[in-house]
């Protein structure tokens, strides 16, 4: 698939096959919008009538030595599933790469984010598909999500090489890219090789990675991939005190030639990358000095030139090799495992929805509160997550309940409020929104407003559901407190949040319709956990706080926004009855000295790739994984409320 400024490349890819077997397919519209969706149905279409798969090149790849040869080896050792021969070092598929590499396996199964595109391999009836599918259901996402959506769709599972066979060219983009930075693969040797297409494909459970200058992991919890900070997942298996202190030891001047910040994340990573491999083989050193040296590159090449990112990619090597060499030393000793501190009172997370009050329930967990469903799987403490509405025995040992309110599901509150009765609760946190708010004349509102059952319909919804709440409480003699949240951002944000909806329209190409008075005060989800965790921590004084992490203008937020997804032009509308309130958050910081610390470029960074790449289902993998997550650690009772 070409564009007519890139003929000559185009013509090159396909003289290089002896066969004779590629065709060149450009844009029907050359002068349009960029974007690849024009070509793409073109290119998977034309199918050859007696081909078992079909594949599709972009024009701006370099082919490894043997590159066709390979493709025909993978197309039989995998028939039935798509191939992608090239991962990036900006993606977190390019981290899947690197944990390959290391565990010596020749393929692996993809993370749920965009499918590599760059050189793509689908069997011949699954190509014929893809046309009409993106006709009925692209909607304008990017190329690469719509091939993600089809593939989930159909269910087959995308697996890609180590080394990747393609290496990513260093043009322009032509779709709008070129702000993702300096793109290349994770591990290219220039050759393809020879025999080990029918190699084991490992999907792996846990898989660190830089990206955006953060240190995440992703961790397959069951059938749901779990994305966090590296410093949380260490601390689950209880290595990040290990992974911390052979940093200190490692000396200032070990991150010495890196980019100003960024040695902590390149060392949690690659400290996490040899805790999760720890029981594998040594890796061959060759190959994880390549890998380690194109780590910081795919962390940073949003924010550094090439030049800067090659730079700098010796000097990543170095302290990433280093990194790796502490974690698989600390992985293999379970005597260097922190036990995790005797559990704090044991919480439910109720209400809401399901997956945004999982996440909610987790991040408490984290922080201390008792442990209940999968704990083992992965390290981490899970708050109680009843499924649906709780029954009394759901809440059985249950002290608190933090009760997300869903004021449209008609009798859930009524629901856990008696079976929090039922099983004694102690308090009740009614977590509900600042939407009580909504019609409201004043520019400052506080925690005595409404004084009165306001007349605005959503509004109205949640003030009864506060009524309610307070009243069980009042009549039970069971402490009760309101919370209302500002329009929470980061993965499961609510569908009609505007955050949500403006994300939407980015990466569908809409513009943004924005009103010059228009407010908005968000709250993330990490923010919300700590206010919580405050709030749980102090008698319950207050019955009513207001918790924000910040305030801003439309045109703003929209900015932060364009920045983290996909630029985006917007229009101004007026609308002068456009809500101008701003909720006062000053009480719950005097009476609990909370303060929001999470940076929200990161949230709405988080918001915008869930939208992008995890919305959109997910395929099976075949078989077992032949790599094992890391233990659990054990809790051991310490301290004075051990007997809690």
């Amino acid at each position: 698939m070409s564009h007519p400024r890139r003929a000559e490349e185009a013509r090159r890819l396909a003289e290089a096959d002896p066969r004779g077997r590629v065709r060149v397919i450009m844009d029907p519209e050359p002068d349009g919008r960029p974007t690849a969706l024009r070509v793409a149905p073109l290119s998977w279409s034309c199918v050859a009538p007696d081909a078992t798969h079909h594949l599709v090149l972009q024009d701006d790849v370099v082919l490894a030595e043997g590159f066709y040869e390979h493709a025909e080896r993978a197309a039989a050792a995998a028939p039935g599933e798509a191939i992608a021969l090239y991962a990036g070092w900006e993606a977190r598929n390019g981290a899947v790469a690197r944990l390959a590499a290391l565990a010596g396996a020749p393929w692996a199964y993809t993370l749920q984010e965009h499918v590599p595109c760059q050189a793509l391999m689908l069997p011949a009836e699954a190509a014929r598909g893809y046309e009409a599918f993106q006709r009925e259901h692209g909607g304008g996402w990017p190329y690469d999500v719509v091939v993600q959506r089809y593939l989930n769709a159909i269910g087959m599972p995308v697996r890609f090489c180590t080394p990747s066979t393609v290496q990513h060219d260093d043009l322009p983009s032509l779709a709008g890219n070129t702000y993702h930075g300096f793109r290349q693969a994770t591990l290219f040797t220039g050759e393809a090789g020879p025999a080990d297409a029918d190699g084991p494909c490992p999907r792996f459970p846990v898989v660190p990675f830089y990206q955006y200058g953060e240190a995440r992991c992703a961790v397959l919890r069951g059938t749901e991939w779990e994305y966090l900070e590296t410093e949380r997942q260490l601390a689950r298996t209880g290595l990040l005190d290990a992974c911390l202190a052979a940093l200190a030891a490692a000396g200032p001047d070990a991150a010495a030639g890196l980019p100003a910040g960024s040695g902590r994340a390149v060392w949690l990573t690659a400290f996490a990358l040899g805790a999760v491999t720890a029981d594998l083989p040594e890796p061959d050193p060759r190959i994880a000095a390549a890998v380690m040296e194109t780590l910081g590159s795919g962390g940073l090449c949003e924010e550094f030139t090439a030049a800067e990112l090659l730079a700098a990619a010796p000097a990543v090597r170095d302290l990433a090799l280093t990194a790796l060499a502490a974690g698989r030393r600390a992985g293999a000793d379970p005597a260097v495992r922190t036990p995790r501190p005797a559990p704090l009172a044991r919480v439910a997370v109720t209400g809401g929805d399901p997956a945004f009050a999982r996440q909610l329930a987790r991040l408490l967990a984290d922080g201390g509160h008792d442990t209940g469903q999968d704990a083992a799987q992965d390290g981490g403490h899970d708050a109680v997550h009843p499924a649906g509405p709780p029954f009394a025995e759901d809440l059985d040992g249950v002290r608190f309940v933090v009760h997300l309110g869903r004021p449209e599901d008609e009798g859930l509150l009524a629901d856990v409020l008696a079976a929090a009765a039922k099983a004694g609760v102690e308090r009740v946190v009614y977590a509900g929104s600042s939407a009580v708010y909504r019609g409201s004349r004043e520019r400052t509102v506080t925690e005595e407003l409404p004084a009165a059952a306001p007349a605005d319909p959503v509004a109205l919804a949640w003030w009864r559901e506060e009524q309610a709440v307070r009243a069980w409480g009042a009549d039970r003699g069971v402490a009760v407190q309101v919370l209302r949240l500002a329009d929470p951002v980061g993965p499961y944000a609510p569908e009609d949040s505007p955050l949500v909806r403006w994300v939407n329209l980015a990466w569908t190409r809409r513009p943004l319709a924005l009103n010059p008075l228009g407010r908005h005060q968000v709250l993330d989800h990490r923010d919300l956990a700590d206010a919580l965790r405050a709030v749980l921590a102090a008698p319950p004084a207050r019955p009513v706080l207001n918790v924000a992490s910040a305030a801003f203008d439309e045109q703003e937020l929209a900015g932060f926004l364009a920045d983290v997804s996909r630029r985006t032009p917007w229009e101004w509308v007026q609308d002068p009855t456009v809500d101008r309130w701003t909720m006062a958050t000053g009480l719950i910081g005097a009476e609990l000295r909370w303060q929001p610390s999470a940076e929200l470029r990161e949230s709405m960074r988080a918001l915008a790739q869930w939208w992008a790449c995890d919305i959109h289902g997910d395929y099976t993998v075949p078989g077992d994984f032949t790599v094992p997550a890391v233990p659990a650690v054990p809790a051991v009772p310490t301290g004075p409320d051990a007997r809690a």
